[in-house]
Formats: C-alpha cells, structure tokens, sequence
C-alpha cells in the first residue's frame, strides 16, 4: 500500500501531471459551478442553509453556468491534450490511470450534473425498500421527498433496470433513507466499482488483440462521456458497461464460466450488456476446438448450453434476491417518451418535419413511428448478420460486439448521451489509428457539449448546436493534424501490434 501511495505521490509530482491538474481544475469548477446550473433539487435546503440559494437565480445562475463550462472546457483541453501524447506513445497506462483518480476526485463531492437521473433511480430504489414492485409501479406510487426530484416525464414509467441495480438502489435508499445528497453521493461511490472494472478490462483487451492499452484508457476512461457524463452525471451505464468489459476480457484470457456469470450480472444491470454474449460463445467455442479438440457442431453447443446455463442460475438468484420478476424488460420501450437527434429514427423524423414541412403538412409523430419501426427492423436484420460475420477470431467477436452495438445505439427509437459509451468501451482496441482517434474526440466533445448541465438538450437551440459543433471540429482537428504516431504503441508489457492470440491457432471456418 505504500508503495502505491509513493508512487503515486511521485506521479503528482512530476511534469506529467500538469494535464492531470488541469483537469482537477476543470472538475472543481464543475463541482462549483453546478451547485447552481446543474441538475439540482427543486427545493434545496442544503444551500439554503449555506446561504448558497442565490447560486441558482439570475446573476449567481450566470456565474454558476460560467464557472460548470469553463471546468468542462478546462478538462476537454487536458484530454485533448493527453489524446497527443497518446498519439505519440508517450503516455503510459498508469500516467493515464492516476490521471483519472485526479480527475474524478473533485466530482465525487458534485451535485448530479448534465442529467437528472439519479433521483429517478433512488425513487425506484425506495419503492423496493417500501415493499413496491418498481416494475409494476412507477415512483409516483410512493409519494415522499425522492418523488420530488424526479423528472416528471419519468414518475409513472416503471423502472427499465435489472434486478442487480434495483437491489444498489434499494441498497442505498436503505442507508440515508429520503436524504437526497446522501443519496447521490453513496450512489455515486456505488459506481466506482464499475470504472475500476473497465479501468482493469480495457487494456488487458486492447492487449489480447495487439493494441494500447494507453489509448485503451483515453478512449473509454478519460473520456469526457465517461469522467463527466457518466460519474458525473451517476449513471447505472457506469456498472454496467465495467462489468461488460470485464467479462469480455476473462472470455479472451479463457475464463468462459467466470465471463458468463459477469456477462449476466451485467445485463441484470442493464440489459444492453447482453448484445456482447453472443460473441462470448463464438470465443468459448473456439477454446474447446482448440483445448478439448471438440468438433465444430459440438463445441458450440457446449458453450452455447454452458453460457445460457450460467447465465439463467446467476441472473434467477439477483431477481430472487430483488424479489421481482422479467417486468423491467417491457419497461424498456419506455424511452419511446425521448425524442431528441441522437438516433437516426428521430433526426430522419425531425428533418422531415423541418425541411418537409416547408412545403407540404408533416405529421412529425406520424413520421416518428414509421422511422423508429424501421430502425427496429434493421436491428432486428443486421444483429443475426453481424454475430455470423464475426465469428473467426477473438478480434472478430471484438469487432462484431462493437459494430451490433453500434446499430443499436443509432437505431433504436431514441438515446442519450451516455448510451455513446457502451460501443465506444467495446470499440477502444480497435480505433486507434489517428483518424480515428481524431473522429473519437470530435464526436465525444460534441455529445458532452450539446447537452446541458441540467439535465436538457440543446438540439433544438441553433446557437447551441452551431457552438458544440465548433467545439466538436476544434477537437477533432487539433488531433487529426497532430503529428504523431499514426497508431499508439502497445503499454508495458503488452505484444506487439498485430492479430490476437487466438488468431495464430484458429480452427477452419465453420
């Protein structure tokens, strides 16, 4: 443990660590600043007491809303900035990961900020803690203080969560009872585990398959989607995303039983997570071909029977824990109610509506539901296609993961922010030549900065998307014109740049 703390003592001392205090500087304005622009109580007697009151109204809203984007901006600089010195090899795993202990520090004491979705979660977690199905039953059911944070499109929709989350939820409101601050910071600390989880899986898989793990850790751990978004603004995504990673990376070092138990502990967070089990099996199927000597047909039936086994006995003990039933699974067409640009459904039906509208009458929800039933069939068409096309390698299941939830995200009837981070985990090993680098920090600053600090969008402001998509160009083009390493090198210890183990001893094409 000393060890640990001298050297860590000794990184916050060196020259690498002026971007890591910069961006402590960036995360201590965003805490300051959201006390009055981000998504805060309604009624608030904590800065009532402190006398803080005036931080939410008029001129203190101002220098509020001023001082939340300069520490984004701050930590976008500092990110962008270290993206270079990924760019040319010289950031190393720990200098990246001690980066984010920084970072993240300051954050932990932060009101929930560009999202209001910590109040829905605790109001879920006291309706299980007050004897409530909360998927029978929305937060209104069970009137007390959490209900009047809740955002109100979100009080009668039952939750779209796992059992797991529902049993962290439950947990915490347990503890602090209605207690909102206590409540959002011991949620926040709930989701820790979650980031130390990709911190250990995404290098570790970037590795497996001849690439950084340095450019890993940018890509999916400092990222501002991730640091701002989903710690920041306390998301379940936080959980869910760390143990799907982790279980990607115990299949690729043959721990298939383990993966699978952790695959479905995932999806009993959120459900996304289960896109990646498909994939799991191609790899399990692999090993017993190449360990075990099995034939093809035999093989996959193993793993696929041995997967599926697992991950009914681990996902039937957190429901029998949580008390509850497959009800959360309907409740995930709730986020029909969103209706923002972030999916290709939605932008075609806004478009339509906007330009169309210019000469003809548009029934913008009439539109809507026609684009969003044909995103759902290209889902539902290129999932089956995508888990055959990847099967060969472990670099192919790495690919096909990412690419099916990559249709997901855009093509489900709508998405937020934070939806961006789960193929963006899966897909760090795999983009990490400098275009895509550059691509990743264009797209990744613009969806951080078109949403705003209390939790609304701002696609339907122009002034608003005209700034985030100068600030999304600046980034991408500060990293694209940077000359450096085309393709970032392997961290310590890691092998050198080319296919993944598994690669060199694949079975014949089946």
């Amino acid at each position: 443990m000393s060890r640990f703390v001298d050297r860590f003592a000794t990184f916050t001392n060196a020259p690498e660590a002026r971007l890591a205090w910069l961006g402590f500087l960036g995360a201590v304005l965003i805490t300051a600043g959201g006390l009055g622009a981000g998504s805060t109580r309604l009624h608030d007697p904590l800065l009532e007491s402190l006398h803080l009151s005036w931080l939410r109204y008029g001129h203190g809203l101002v220098v509020s809303s001023m001082l939340l984007w300069g520490g984004v901006a701050l930590m976008l600089v500092a990110w962008l900035w270290l993206g270079r010195r990924v760019l040319d090899g010289t950031a190393t795993e720990y200098t990246l990961v001690a980066t984010t202990a920084i970072w993240l520090a300051p954050l932990l004491l932060s009101v929930p900020v560009f999202s209001r979705d910590t109040y829905s979660y605790l109001a879920q977690g006291a309706l299980l803690r007050d004897g409530f199905d909360p998927y029978e039953v929305g937060p209104v059911a069970n009137p007390n203080s959490l209900l009047d944070n809740v955002s109100p499109i979100w009080t009668t929709t039952t939750a779209p969560y796992g059992p797991a989350f529902i049993l962290v939820a439950r947990f915490v409101t347990m503890l602090v009872g209605n207690d909102v601050v206590a409540g959002t910071m011991l949620l926040r600390l709930c989701m820790l585990p979650g980031l130390a989880l990709l911190i250990w899986a995404a290098p570790r898989v970037a590795r497996h398959v001849g690439a950084s793990g340095a450019a890993a850790l940018w890509i999916c751990v400092l990222n501002p989607l991730v640091i701002i978004h989903l710690m920041g603004g306390v998301h379940n995504e936080m959980l869910m995303v760390g143990l799907m990673m982790a279980a990607i990376a115990l299949s690729f070092r043959g721990h298939h039983v383990w993966a699978a138990g952790v695959i479905a502990t995932a999806v009993a967070v959120k459900a996304t997570a289960g896109l990646a089990l498909p994939f799991m099996v191609w790899v399990w199927t692999r090993d017993l071909r190449r360990r075990r000597e099995y034939p093809p047909v035999q093989a996959f039936i193993v793993a696929t029977a041995a997967s599926a086994a697992i991950f009914v006995a681990v996902f039937a003990v957190l429901s029998l824990a949580a008390g509850v039933g497959l009800g959360w699974l309907t409740a995930l067409a709730g986020s029909v109610k969103i209706i923002n640009w972030l999916t290709v459904p939605t932008a075609v039906a806004n478009l339509t509506n906007s330009i169309g509208g210019l000469f003809f009458p548009v029934n913008f929800y009439a539109v809507l539901e026609v684009a969003r039933i044909v995103g759902i069939a290209i889902i539902a068409i290129a999932l089956p296609l995508l888990w055959w096309r990847y099967r060969h390698t472990d670099r192919e299941a790495l690919i096909g993961t990412a690419l099916v939830m990559c249709v997901v995200v855009l093509f489900v009837p709508a998405a937020l922010p934070w939806y961006y981070t789960w193929p963006l985990a899966v897909a760090a090993a795999l983009v990490q030549t400098r275009p895509w680098i550059a691509l990743i920090a264009g797209l990744s600053t613009w969806i951080t900065v078109i949403w705003k600090p209390d939790g609304a969008h701002g696609m339907y402001s122009w002034t608003h998307v005209l700034l985030a998509t100068a600030c999304g160009l600046v980034a991408w083009y500060s990293l694209y014109r940077y000359e450096g390493l085309s393709t970032p090198s392997p961290g310590p210890g890691g092998p050198p740049p080319g296919p993944d183990a598994s690669a060199a001893h694949q079975p014949a094409e089946h």
